[in-house]
């Protein structure tokens, strides 16, 4: 099951980039890396923290804490 998770995550970072709207890529790529996050946690033991992908779950936790802050900030720029 947690495959189909990382393939959903994929899929959400590819069609992120298939959009022009800057609040809409912003979205769409949380989505990815929160399923990225799932991903390294469930793809082995999820009870064992040394059997969790961390060199994908930290990266992915820090960009979807970043589109986060960028979809919640009250910037004119997007």
């Amino acid at each position: 099951m947690a495959e189909y998770v990382g393939y959903l995550a994929s899929v959400f970072i590819v069609g992120g980039f298939l959009l022009k709207n800057l609040r809409a890529i912003r979205f769409i790529n949380m989505f990815g890396c929160i399923c990225f996050v799932i991903y390294g946690v469930f793809l082995n033991d999820y009870r064992d923290f040394n059997q969790w992908l961390w060199p994908v779950i930290i990266p992915n936790a820090i960009l979807a804490f970043v589109q986060i802050y960028y979809l919640t900030s009250k910037s004119t720029e997007s």
